[in-house]
């Protein structure tokens, strides 16, 4: 079928340079015309007589503000490189281009892939163009301003404007956000040339065959008329031709466009979809005369996206999203990032077994978009409109969010968006905008967004239910953010899908906390686990995006460090932190559901297997299995979304079974040891000398080589040798470390307080003013001392064991005025020679990384180091996250440690040695030129403020309560 539709060229190019322009003309041309308003060229692989049609413009350029001249490195914020350019001031870039021979006869166009957030761009000091906004693609055709030789290429930029406020950009990023932030092309394009192009792929009822809607608009930007043809070349992986076809259009005359209509037929192809994500390549030619005068590639991906009732479907099959929120952000070159950092980003999400990516707040680069296309990862696209009525963004205060004249705006960072993204497969979703309030004026663009793609949902984010933020919009997708642990369940009184487009905050509002104790951050994985599983079992729930995907820092050249936050399971130098293995295991599509109780009958182990793939059995899956080191391969064929039972052979002696799984693509997505029999450790049973001495301060007991010494005043341990030398300086004493969610103090008004300067938090015991009683009993086995304490904070009752075998035990019962504890326990302070620290604990998952501060056995170094700043400035601390430090010690050694059965601190001679039963945490660090070394009976996952249940589970208040525990140790 063909369709052929002729527009005025030269008059649809004049509706999208006059987008500044708040006016009503402005605002019915571009609703008139969004369907085919903002195109964008294909950039050409062929153009005849050109053996390069298109050069990057990436590099240095000249730059020019208020006097000041200088260089500056496109794409680059310029205030990441050193300039400064303030509201309503205008900084000039310029270099010259100088046009190849063969282009001669050619069109000659500029492609800007983001500039924020106006530019007007001048050749030879013509103005050619104007265009707002600062995440979105530009075109300008600059051939009539060209003189032979050198050419002056301009592009005068401003920041802060409205496209920037209507998006919070700058305030976002707590920085001026200017410059040009994408990449830079010129190319060379026939006087007919392809102006635009769709392509939409529509699966038939079965799902099995596919025909492709294309619609081609050709430009005749040259004086005479010309007819021709369009040649679709359809090819899978290995290059094989597919289908060949040819569409004419009829004699198109000057300054006239043609849009033609195509449909092609494929039967039985391979569909994308995220599990097995397959691209063919279609070439699309323009033949006039009987030669081919420009050509273009374009990876394409069958697949359709539907809604039915409360659910989202891809190519027939019900999907569930497992994602993050992704920024565009590096610490030294801030929201222009490099190709090779759009890559990385998509592959460690992938490998952490996310399917989707939620671009917030602004569009990605077309870069990033091709990535996730050829690695398989669902988009939503999302435009650059964020807190519109809402109280982060205080100009609500001022504008009225329904006034007419932000519509081109808005309408714009839709249109212009769906134009560079319309034809990736990964797109499955388009986003209005983030955080707003409803209004006729979203409504408006809602329905102009519809009509260019009908194909796509579209989602809005605001609040599906309950009263802040919900505006009552009806667009496809509905919203929550920041559900807990009930909000699952509520999606499927739904009668849209139901998106959590923010969900399982990563904590960061708790500054002082988190740079205490780094634990706080292993602390998540368990607690997404059971969020997580809660939503993929309610239909209703398409899924969501943790927040956020990536730390946002920007380390400024004066030397500040601002953003909002570090919120990222990955920091911003791509450095991977604890709460990326949780979100692994949390999304992993592979689930073992009895692994920590697995049924062994006939000599087989049982498991219990959930596949949640999207798309594929498990036959596509590779299985690998080790029992007692000898591997196995199993195969499985569990369909999508089901469950079913895998049988592992063991024997009556079996220890441990291991078993992994292995998508298509290599990654593996889960792993599990599964222990049988455990390895009983030796104890030494020998018996030492013991006894104890006293004068009116003090008690002095020996055990062995071990000499200990109590205060009688305050009952306190003041002190142990070993050997003669120094061990223990004091404790255990009883000690409550309260919750703390500082976050910097800096005045604001959404939480942007990264960039003042924050430090851990000393924690003491509880200070101790005298023993009220001690008692002392003297046994063949052991030394007792019962001592009644009174505290500043309480009071209670302490009991030493110091007994025969080298142990000593102390258990504590108290009761204190203070009420919200992060952890309690005893707290010892040792030499600071004790820096080395190794556990082993009773992890919450079975297999964990080796560099994960939560891994179940390691050791850590202490490595204190104090720093000037925030953080490490203009680097990465070290090559590890968990290598990192301050001077408390590494985020590994000073991590809370939980369930731990041994934990140890050794200075290489001497070692404290504490036993448990998988119910006590460990924490250790330098405080006060000493090693402190917690043993809590209590702890949680902290205070972070945006946290609901299970996150928040386990706070409670103490105040009046009885607090009992204990802690063995054994100084040796």
């Amino acid at each position: 079928m063909l369709t052929n539709k002729i527009y005025n060229y030269k008059a649809r190019r004049k509706i999208w340079l006059i987008l500044a322009l708040v006016t009503g003309t402005a605002l019915q041309l571009m609703a008139q015309n969004s369907g085919i308003a903002s195109t964008l060229s294909p950039i050409p692989s062929i153009v005849q007589n050109s053996n390069k049609p298109v050069i990057s413009l990436n590099g240095e350029w000249k730059f020019e503000q208020t006097g000041k001249k200088g260089t500056i490195k496109v794409p680059g914020e310029w205030v990441m490189q050193g300039y400064t350019v303030n509201t309503g001031e205008t900084a000039t870039y310029s270099r010259e281009i100088n046009i190849p021979d063969g282009w001669k006869g050619n069109r000659i166009k500029l492609r800007f892939d983001g500039v924020s957030s106006h530019a007007i761009v001048k050749i030879n000091g013509k103005k050619l163009a104007e265009h707002e906004g600062s995440f979105v693609p530009f075109e300008v055709d600059i051939t009539d301003a060209l003189k032979t030789g050198e050419n002056l290429l301009q592009v005068d930029v401003q920041a802060n404007t409205i496209s920037d406020i209507l998006a919070c950009t700058s305030q976002y990023a707590v920085h001026t956000v200017g410059g040009i932030l994408r990449n830079v092309t010129l190319f060379a394009l026939p006087e007919v040339n392809l102006a635009d192009l769709t392509v939409v792929t529509e699966l038939d009822k079965n799902y099995s065959n596919v025909t492709i809607n294309l619609k081609a608009l050709i430009n005749n930007q040259g004086q005479n008329g010309t007819a021709g043809r369009v040649q679709y070349t359809l090819a899978d992986v290995k290059g094989k031709i597919i289908t060949n076809v040819k569409t004419p259009w009829p004699a198109i005359s000057g300054e006239k466009s043609a849009l033609l209509d195509t449909h092609i037929a494929v039967k039985n192809p391979i569909k994308w979809n995220t599990d097995q994500p397959y691209l063919y390549t279609l070439t699309t030619a323009l033949i006039t005369n009987g030669k081919i005068t420009e050509s273009h590639h374009q990876k394409i991906g069958f697949r359709q996206v539907e809604v039915k009732g409360n659910q989202v479907f891809v190519n027939g099959m019900p999907v569930k999203l497992r994602g993050v929120n992704r920024h565009s952000v590096h610490p030294l070159t801030g929201r222009a990032i490099s190709d090779e950092l759009e890559l990385k980003d998509a592959e460690l999400f992938k490998q952490a077994n996310c399917n989707y990516i939620r671009t917030s707040h602004y569009p990605p680069s077309e870069r990033f978009l091709a990535i996730a296309d050829s690695i398989g990862l669902f988009v939503e696209n999302e435009s650059s409109l964020t807190w519109i009525q809402h109280g982060a963004s205080p100009i609500w205060k001022l504008w009225n969010y329904k006034d007419e004249k932000f519509y081109p705006y808005m309408l714009a960072a839709n249109i212009e968006k769906m134009q560079a993204g319309k034809n990736h497969a990964s797109v499955i979703i388009w986003s209005l905008g983030n955080e707003s309030y409803w209004s006729p004026l979203w409504d408006k663009v809602y329905r102009e967004a519809k009509k260019l793609d009908p194909t796509r949902p579209i989602s809005f984010h605001d609040q599906c239910w309950g009263g802040f933020n919900n505006g009552g919009n009806k667009v496809d997708i509905a919203n929550y953010h920041y559900p807990g642990i009930n909000g699952p369940a509520a999606t499927d009184t739904m009668k849209r899908p139901t998106l959590f487009g923010e969900y399982a905050h990563i904590s960061t509002y708790n500054r002082r906390e988190l740079l205490t104790d780094p634990g706080v951050r292993a602390s998540y994985g368990p607690s997404l686990v059971k969020m997580y599983d809660s939503m993929y079992v309610h239909k209703g729930n398409l899924g969501g995006a943790i927040w956020s995907g990536i730390d946002d820092t920007f380390h400024l050249p004066d030397g500040n460090i601002v953003g909002y936050g570090p919120w990222g399971p990955i920091d911003a130098w791509r450095r991977l932190k604890p709460e990326y293995w949780g979100m692994k295991k949390a999304y992993s599509p592979v689930v073992v559901k009895n692994v920590h109780q697995p049924t062994i009958k006939n000599g087989k182990m049982l498991l219990e297997i959930e596949n949640r793939h999207d798309f594929i059995s498990l036959s596509e899956v590779e299985i690998n299995v080790k029992v007692d080191g000898t591997p196995i391969r199993l195969t499985s064929a569990i369909k999508p979304h089901s469950q079913g039972v895998l049988q592992v052979p063991v024997k009556e002696d079996t220890k441990e079974v291991y078993i992994s799984f292995k998508d298509p693509s290599g990654n593996v997505v889960n792993e599990e040891l599964i222990v049988l029999k455990q390895t009983e450790e030796p104890i030494d049973t020998k018996k030492l000398p013991l006894s104890y001495t006293e004068n009116e301060m003090a008690y002095f007991v020996t055990q062995g080589v071990v000499n200990y010494t109590i205060n009688k005043i305050t009952g306190i341990i003041s002190g142990a040798t070993s050997k003669g030398e120094k061990v223990l300086a004091q404790g255990p004493v009883f000690s409550v470390i309260e919750m703390n969610s500082e976050d910097g103090g800096k005045p604001n008004v959404a939480g942007e307080t990264y960039q003042n300067n924050i430090y851990p938090i000393k924690n003491y015991p509880l200070y101790t003013i005298f023993a009220n009683s001690i008692k002392v009993n003297q046994t063949a086995d052991a030394i007792t001392f019962n001592i009644k304490a009174t505290y500043t904070n309480g009071d209670g009752n302490l009991n030493y064991t110091f007994s025969a075998d080298g142990n000593t035990r102390v258990d504590y019962e108290v009761k204190t005025t203070l009420e919200k504890p992060y952890q309690y326990g005893m707290l010892f302070q040792l030499p600071k020679t004790f820096e080395t620290l190794s556990w082993k604990r009773k992890g919450e998952f079975t297999v964990y990384a080796a560099e994960d501060i939560a891994r179940d056995k390691g050791t850590a170094k202490l490595n204190a180091r104090w720093l000037p700043a925030v953080e490490e400035f203009g680097k990465p601390g070290a090559e590890l996250w968990k290598d990192d430090a301050n001077e408390m010690g590494s985020n590994d050694f000073r991590s809370t440690k939980q369930n731990i059965l041994q934990a140890m601190l050794s200075n290489g001679d001497q070692e404290i040695v504490i036993r448990s039963n998988g119910k006590q945490a460990s924490r250790s660090w330098l405080q006060d030129e000493k090693i402190q070394l917690l043993v809590a009976d209590y702890w949680n996952n902290g205070s972070e403020p945006f946290y609901g249940s299970p996150f928040t589970d386990g706070r409670t208040n103490i105040k009046g309560k009885m607090l009992k525990g204990s802690v063995n140790f054994r100084l040796q």
